[in-house]
């Protein structure tokens, strides 16, 4: 089954006392997923094919891929 026309379906979700939000995703056969959005713009990905993504709070971000191999990227200040 899908959410919204995607191919995962969501398996639970909330908010801390900070406002920060969790999701956690099915994709099936291909595995589980979550993701944080924190309230400072921040926000991460794990995806079900192991690989990570992060973004922080002024724009640098992290992507890991399933093999291991990490990419950085500089943001700007706000």
């Amino acid at each position: 089954m899908s959410s919204n026309g995607k191919d995962y379906t969501y398996t639970g979700h909330g908010t801390n006392d900070q406002g920060n939000h969790y999701c956690s995703r099915d994709y099936g056969s291909s595995g589980t997923g979550y993701h944080y959005s924190n309230n400072d713009g921040s926000y991460y990905y794990s995806n079900p094919d192991g690989s990570t993504y992060y973004k922080d709070s002024t724009g640098s971000s992290q992507y890991t891929t399933p093999s291991g191999y990490t990419h950085k990227s500089n943001g700007s200040s706000k």
